[in-house]
């Protein structure tokens, strides 16, 4: 249990919040772009049924304080955009590995075990703001999107910003509850692992890019 968080200047907290927002915002609104040209989704089915647990659960269930609470409105919306690009997409990856007709109750299950996951993280860890959990899914995420692009071998779907903004995305948050919480040890490593799986990732999309164009920020 988190406890005894350090006082932060207001500001501070909300400057911290707000730019973890809007890059967190600007990476989804880059994976509903790049998936629909490239017509393939591009976040890993574990990633959006985490996402979409944790952004309704901390909406509607235990509701963030603002400005955060109106960040996983935002969020919640593009998230369920990239769940609708999954379920148009998806299947034709799926039913590569399994028949098909799992496609649907595969996603149903891992969705309904996300939510009851996350709820049962903040029970068992008294913990209603969603720290460990939200700290937790994006490291799983991180290792996600390199396994997503070691399974495909290719691109579809990603692009260096999305990794880039995710990454920072990330940071921002990262530094926030190192301030309020320094001595949690177990957020650092998370923190840490976060950050290195991140950039694991991006010199992996980098250096495969450059093999296929001489430009490869220019892949938007």
């Amino acid at each position: 249990m988190l406890q005894d968080p350090v006082k932060l200047n207001a500001v501070i907290a909300h400057i911290l919040q707000i730019s973890s927002g809007l890059f967190w915002t600007l990476t989804y609104l880059l994976i509903i772009r790049r998936s629909y040209k490239d017509k393939s989704y591009g976040m890993p089915m574990v990633a959006i049924c985490a996402n979409v647990s944790w952004e309704f659960i901390f909406s509607f269930v235990h509701p963030h304080p603002l400005p955060q609470l109106y960040i996983d409105y935002l969020w919640l919306l593009f998230d369920l955009g990239i769940l609708v690009q999954y379920l148009s997409y998806g299947k034709k990856e799926f039913s590569l590995k399994l028949p098909g007709s799992l496609f649907l109750p595969t996603f149903l299950f891992t969705l309904l075990f996300s939510a009851l996951l996350i709820l049962l993280i903040s029970r068992e860890f008294n913990e209603y703001i969603g720290i460990y959990a939200a700290f937790g899914q994006n490291l799983v995420m991180s290792v996600l999107f390199i396994h997503l692009y070691l399974k495909r071998d290719n691109a579809a779907g990603q692009s260096l910003y999305i990794a880039l903004s995710k990454m920072i995305g990330t940071l921002f948050p990262s530094v926030l509850f190192y301030l309020y919480f320094p001595h949690s040890y177990l957020l650092l490593l998370l923190y840490a692992g976060i950050f290195i799986f991140d950039l694991v990732y991006l010199l992996l999309l980098y250096f495969r890019l450059q093999t296929l164009t001489s430009h490869p920020w220019r892949r938007l």
